[in-house]
């Protein structure tokens, strides 16, 4: 946890800077595309996020100024796979968003969806040692809560209080300044694998940019595709990339579960390409123009031609039936979705007071998904797509862009987290998700 904790603290104080600049680029690196947008901060609010961090620091206005997507290489499960492939994605993205924006970027943040996340809830209290509760008084209570063994090579990449309790007071949002003589806080820590983030910053490193932040993908679409009240109340982010399907579950407007699926659109995408005997390029576009996993009467009806330049007449001139590509479709989709539904249940998400889901990324877009979702998690189903970000270039208001959006509020928005506070550095035993959960249900 040391490393990396280490360089969490300093990229708070590289954001901060980055922040009084005015100038800060956001790079969603997923498998199937590269995103970048090149965000402008100003208003009379900047002054004030550059004096701390959390919720009380306030929030800054910005505005898109920039934005580019190229097509992903050397990326495989949301992890760097070809350290050359990948810094030449990030190259060409970032340079077009700065011709776009016309100015120079130097910082970014980032955020990616592989490295095998794995939440685990944590509790600490200690007594309050003034009058009122400060920055130190948190830290100590922070300091005492239960670390895991997250396991070895193993990094902490999120790590925020989901609650604050003084006293028999609970549900705090923020108790600073607040007088009583008990301070508890339960806390959501997000592990992930050391060597796939270490990769990941080496990568941006070569690529001449300094790294202001770091997230998981799952966690900034779940800030983007969730209302509030969904937020408030208990929801879960389903976001389908190209080489993993994220989950997230909020709740009181706090992630306190997030899991990673290796397996997405382009799983999909390959079955199309083996079961028709195509190359990858052509079954992407057959699927995102012809794919469902809902058939109906009529599909047998509409042919689909498959085409090719091998030079034998008879397979360039080949069709298939709509009904025949969902069958291929659907059986990958289904095997997706009974994934989440076991993670979920693991979770113990049905034990949360509102059991919303909302499915989002570029994978969500398949017709008829919703519905299938629906019956295979058995609970009601609806598409998302980024909210709460004004003046987003059209080509990135779409589902697919729900992680890029989310990080932007990441940025612009930054929460609480277990580095932004000096803490002791005694660790006790670990404490289970479902404890965390259990708790959340008895409290809330």
């Amino acid at each position: 946890m040391r490393p990396l904790y280490e360089t969490q603290r300093l990229m708070r104080g590289i954001r901060r800077a980055a922040l009084q600049r005015g100038v800060i680029a956001i790079l969603d690196l997923g498998t199937s595309k590269t995103a970048c947008l090149v965000l402008r901060f100003d208003g009379p609010q900047r002054s004030q996020a550059v004096d701390g961090v959390g919720p009380m620091a306030g929030q800054s206005q910005f505005k898109v100024i920039g934005h580019a997507v190229t097509r992903s290489r050397g990326v495989r499960f949301g992890e760097v796979d070809s350290m050359g492939e990948t810094e030449r994605a990030i190259r060409t993205a970032v340079q077009a968003a700065q011709k776009d924006a016309q100015v120079r970027v130097d910082h970014v943040i980032v955020c990616f969806s592989g490295a095998r996340p794995e939440s685990h809830g944590l509790f600490g209290e200690a007594e309050v040692e003034g009058p009122t509760v400060d920055g130190w008084d948190i830290g100590r209570v922070l300091g005492s809560c239960d670390v895991p063994a997250i396991g070895p090579e193993r990094e902490v990449l999120h790590a925020q209080p989901v609650n604050w309790s003084l006293d028999h007071r609970t549900g705090l949002a923020d108790p600073r300044g607040q007088v009583g003589q008990r301070l508890a806080s339960d806390l959501h820590l997000l592990a992930v694998d050391g060597p796939a983030v270490e990769t990941l910053l080496l990568c941006l490193k070569r690529c001449d940019l300094e790294c202001a932040g770091i997230a998981s993908s799952a966690y900034v679409s779940g800030i983007a595709s969730l209302v509030e009240d969904e937020q408030e109340l208990g929801a879960v982010c389903i976001d389908m990339g190209g080489g993993t399907t994220g989950l997230s579950v909020f709740m009181r407007k706090h992630m306190i579960y997030a899991e990673s699926i290796r397996m997405g659109g382009e799983h999909v995408t390959s079955d199309i390409s083996m079961g028709l005997q195509i190359p990858m390029a052509m079954a992407e576009r057959i699927k995102t123009l012809y794919g469902g996993v809902v058939a109906t009467g009529k599909d047998d009806r509409e042919l689909i031609p498959i085409g090719g330049d091998t030079g034998d007449w008879e397979h360039d001139r080949r069709v298939v039936s709509r009904t025949e590509l969902i069958g291929i479709m659907r059986p990958r989709v289904e095997e997706i979705l009974e994934e989440v539904r076991a993670r979920l249940d693991h979770a113990g998400f049905d034990q949360l007071p509102s059991q919303s889901i909302v499915l989002t990324g570029g994978g969500s877009q398949i017709p008829g998904l919703d519905g299938l979702a629906a019956r295979i998690l058995g609970r009601k189903v609806r598409l998302g797509r980024p909210l709460r970000v004004q003046g987003l270039p059209k080509a990135a208001t779409g589902a697919a862009f729900s992680a890029a959006v989310g990080l932007t509020l990441f940025a612009a928005h930054p929460q609480d987290e277990w580095w932004d506070f000096e803490i002791p550095s005694d660790r006790q035993s670990s404490r289970s998700l479902r404890r965390a959960v259990k708790w959340f249900k008895d409290n809330w």
